[in-house]
């Protein structure tokens, strides 16, 4: 499957991954505002069923305000775009970590985000970087 950002599949559980990815992000100023356990919230809502058909998923909300601030001062409705999404997905082999990529930013609200969105992916690549090791 294509991804629409940027991944990579690290070894270990979901705690593990977890912790690496959250430490990854600290490194390049990002911090973790929200984090949604899907698997748990579809259990909740729809059932066991559902819920094993997702599998461990989580998705942590990351930003870094200081990119976010100009963001926002360049285009307000980026916005809706924020926190950035950090999906980590158990796999037979670990667990895969996809981040949105921030061009996105840019096909939302133009070109005059192109510098920050170009910041924000070579920090994000950085932390795909860390986490291949």
């Amino acid at each position: 499957m294509e991804t629409t950002g940027l991944s990579v599949t690290i070894a270990g559980d979901m705690t593990r991954a977890n912790e690496v990815v959250r430490a990854a992000l600290t490194t390049e100023g990002f911090g973790v505002l929200t984090e949604i356990d899907v698997e748990a919230t579809l259990r909740t809502k729809l059932g066991d069923a559902q819920a094993d058909e997702i599998g461990p998923t989580r998705i942590l909300g990351a930003c870094n305000p200081g990119l976010a601030h100009r963001a926002i001062m360049t285009e307000r409705d980026v916005a809706l775009l924020l926190p950035c999404n950090v999906v980590l997905r158990s796999v037979a082999d670990g667990v895969e970590v996809s981040v949105a990529d921030p061009a996105a930013m840019v096909d939302f609200a133009g070109e005059g985000l192109a510098d920050v969105a170009t910041e924000a992916r070579a920090k994000l690549e950085r932390v795909i970087a860390t986490l291949r090791g």
